[in-house]
């Protein structure tokens, strides 16, 4: 017998499905990005250390980084690029000038980005309130937070209105999220349990709902132009898989060959696999270097 489709409504719209009738299928992950801000960056007075520690973070949880910035420390920048970013579904991850002094100016070029006002968030008042105590407690400074200094602190919690806190385990000093954008310091030793924690408590559901893999091998004797039709014709015949080339020229005194491979989801990415090995061999290419 043939399934009878459910009746119209008046609207001609048909009626909700019952839960579990009608199960709602999984949703890919959302891209995840980085933006790390800092002209000491630019400038190679630091090293970056962010965007392969997140690349290690979200592949232990299944995830990966679509995309990375790297932009300077002026607000007119900052604010132009988060206007952008926030005008995204992405899941942001941004690195430096949440501090308190002249050249922190990402608090207040995300506030502007969002057109909100900033504001003194309680809950990070409190935190580094009782930061200052620890310190008094050690002989370092006043827990009086109406001294000059700790009111110079207190500025290191306001934050855009409506954002929420980003712990941080180092120093109590919070970093901030709002608008699926994460907000903290530029020091690697704070920013990256920061990293973890926000994908474990805002992000689990996207843990590990792709299955993706990727091989590849080396090919020697082979033009790159020789093997691009195969790779164009792979994507066409297995689509969500990806095919790339990485050539090398040899100058690391080995032979001159190319490493070949695809990516996506793990039976189709083994066939394609295959099939891209039987090309290699069919046109000329060898697996191993020459003697």
């Amino acid at each position: 017998m043939k399934p009878v489709a459910p009746d119209a409504g008046p609207s001609g719209a048909l009626p909700a499905c019952e839960a579990d009738a009608c199960p709602v299928p999984p949703q890919a992950p959302p891209r995840v990005r980085l933006i790390a801000i800092g002209d000491e960056i630019l400038s190679g007075r630091r090293q970056d250390k962010h965007f392969s520690k997140l690349i290690e973070l979200l592949q232990a949880r299944g995830l990966r980084l679509h995309a990375a910035e790297f932009i300077s420390d002026d607000e007119d920048e900052i604010a132009e690029c988060l206007r952008r970013s926030f005008a995204t579904p992405d899941l942001v991850f941004c690195c430096g000038g949440i501090g308190a002094t002249p050249d922190d100016r990402t608090r207040q070029a995300a506030a502007r980005a969002l057109g909100v006002p900033l504001v003194l968030h309680p809950d990070a008042a409190r935190l580094i309130g009782e930061r200052c105590a620890e310190m008094a407690a050690k002989g370092q400074g006043s827990a009086d937070m109406t001294t000059p200094e700790n009111r110079q602190r207190l500025l290191m919690g306001v934050f855009p209105a409506g954002a929420e806190i980003i712990p941080n385990s180092y120093n109590k000093i919070p970093g901030f999220f709002i608008r699926d954008h994460s907000f903290m310091p530029g020091f690697p030793v704070m920013a990256h349990a920061m990293m973890a924690w926000t994908l474990d408590t805002r992000y689990a559901r996207w843990h590990h709902l792709e299955s993706r893999v990727e091989h590849s091998f080396l090919v020697f004797n082979l033009p790159e132009s020789r093997i691009t039709p195969a790779l164009e014709s792979l994507e066409r015949r297995w689509a969500g898989i990806r095919a790339f080339s990485l050539p090398n020229v040899g100058d690391s005194g080995g032979h001159p060959h190319i490493e070949l491979g695809v990516k996506g989801a793990p039976e189709a990415a083994a066939e394609a696999l295959a099939w891209l090995r039987s090309e290699v061999l069919a046109l000329g290419g060898r697996l191993e270097p020459p003697v």
